[in-house]
């Protein structure tokens, strides 16, 4: 900053120089320079439509502002710090383009109501970006589970095994989560697209301003029916954050399973060596860093959520200088989600394969098969809690001999209740125990392929 440099004539001398650097905002709100300069188009236009300013001196600044755009992508205009914000950036180097008339364009506006239009329309741009790459996350999960309806997994409660699964059913899972989140992201969209441009620093202006016109031109679905919630709202982005969190939990449990199914104990999933390192010492390791890190990464946009509730939850109406902290949790977040979302579709797509072998091994090595014991009893007659206690008490004999339930002779079946007959080990194999569970939303293969098209037909949407 230089030394010179001072507000207005209110101010007699410049910002210390630390102070200066402490107060800028450059550094990481150029990358809201595009909105800047299409929100800042639109307000010309605005003026000139209102007649604030003549035609030509609209058509002057919207033509000066898509010059610094191209500037901008051409890697000629970098702003320092001397600028403090990328407000300030584009209306000096504007003034430079096209002289005096450049000082007209902040008429009727203020920075809190720009910076607030500039960040609803970045963060409406960035979640059409992420429901897009949550659509890859999604197709590469159906393409999985279409071709693995009748692959069997151990399901899990309390990290038990529980009762066995069809693969297509426990991918839909993470399926299903995803296009919550791509909803959620939608509704949390329609509250972004509000225009706060026109607000003014809290209180509106006394020019003769059209606030429907220039969020007709943004594309903003309506405008802030009061100018003070107008420019110190933050709702939008709490909620995105929440939305983003949500994802982010979401991939962190699908990580999670991925690193134990890796493991050694469980041996559910191969890792390829396009997405997995090596041990520094120990030659042997092939560790799963994508999932690991995405695990790891979801506690920062957990920390940008709280981080965004700290900031509002004291903040007196209208505007104040905590809302600049809005920006870099937002923006890291955005880019957080992203790169998760693709590696992790890179992952499945590319970096690991199920081994089926051992997967048709895990479901024949448990008692997951028991509640079907108890079914087949209550489906003749016999009371299911009844049922219950005798299965239980068969499993608890079957441990201590060292044996499964596959195992059990006729007889002893029959020793335990005389309802059993030797279809007993067609009824608790592996692949009957998931294709009867036909109840809608269940795991049965019939149910499993109805639930791949709804999916299919969800995509469409």
């Amino acid at each position: 900053m230089t030394e010179k440099q001072t507000w207005s004539q209110r101010f007699e001398s410049a910002l210390h120089p630390a102070i200066a650097l402490f107060n800028a905002s450059i550094g990481f709100d150029i990358q809201l320079i595009e909105y800047d300069l299409t929100g800042s188009q639109a307000h010309a236009q605005m003026l000139a439509h209102t007649g604030i300013i003549s035609s030509q001196e609209g058509e002057q600044l919207v033509a000066g502002l898509e010059q610094i755009r191209q500037e901008y992508r051409q890697g000629q205009f970098q702003p320092g710090i001397d600028a403090e914000d990328v407000h300030f950036a584009v209306e000096r180097r504007l003034t430079e383009i096209v002289g005096d008339v450049g000082k007209k364009l902040h008429t009727a506006r203020s920075r809190n109501d720009q910076v607030g239009t500039d960040t609803r329309l970045y963060l409406r741009d960035q979640i059409q970006q992420i429901q897009q790459y949550l659509r890859d996350f999604q197709r590469v999960l159906l393409e999985i589970a279409e071709q693995n309806v009748e692959t069997l997994i151990p399901g899990y409660t309390h990290l038990q095994r529980a009762q066995p699964l069809s693969l297509a059913h426990h991918l839909l899972a993470y399926f299903q989560m995803a296009q919550r989140d791509w909803e959620r992201l939608g509704d949390v969209y329609r509250r972004v697209n509000i225009s706060p441009l026109g607000c003014g620093a809290l209180a509106g202006t006394t020019f003769p301003i059209d606030r429907h016109y220039t969020a007709e031109l943004l594309h903003f679905d309506g405008v802030y029916a009061n100018s003070l919630d107008g420019v110190s709202d933050r709702d939008f982005a709490v909620e995105f954050l929440c939305a983003a969190s949500l994802i982010m939990v979401h991939l962190s449990r699908l990580s999670e399973e991925m690193i134990l199914w890796a493991s050694e104990e469980f041996r559910f999933v191969t890792l390829k060596d396009s997405c997995a390192t090596g041990s520094s010492i120990m030659p042997q390791k092939k560790n799963p860093d994508v999932p690991e890190l995405v695990r790891g990464k979801t506690g920062r946009v957990f920390g940008h959520l709280q981080a965004m509730l700290v900031i509002m939850k004291g903040l007196p109406l209208a505007y104040n200088k905590d809302l600049q902290e809005d920006k870099e949790g937002l923006f890291d977040s955005v880019n957080t989600v992203k790169a998760c979302l693709e590696a992790m579709t890179i992952l499945l797509r590319e970096g690991l394969e199920f081994r089926t072998q051992r997967l048709a091994e895990a479901v024949t090595e448990d008692f997951s098969n028991a509640t079907d014991v108890a079914d087949y009893l209550a489906a003749r007659g016999v009371p299911f809690r009844e049922a219950y206690n005798l299965v239980g008490k068969v499993v608890k004999t079957s441990i201590a001999a060292g044996k499964l339930l596959k195992d059990l002779t006729l007889e002893e079946w029959q020793q335990l209740h005389p309802a059993f007959a030797d279809d007993i080990y067609t009824a608790i194999s592996p692949h009957t125990v998931v294709a009867a569970r036909n109840s809608y939303g269940g795991t049965g293969f019939d149910q499993v392929n109805k639930a791949l098209l709804a999916a299919r037909s969800q995509m469409s949407e």
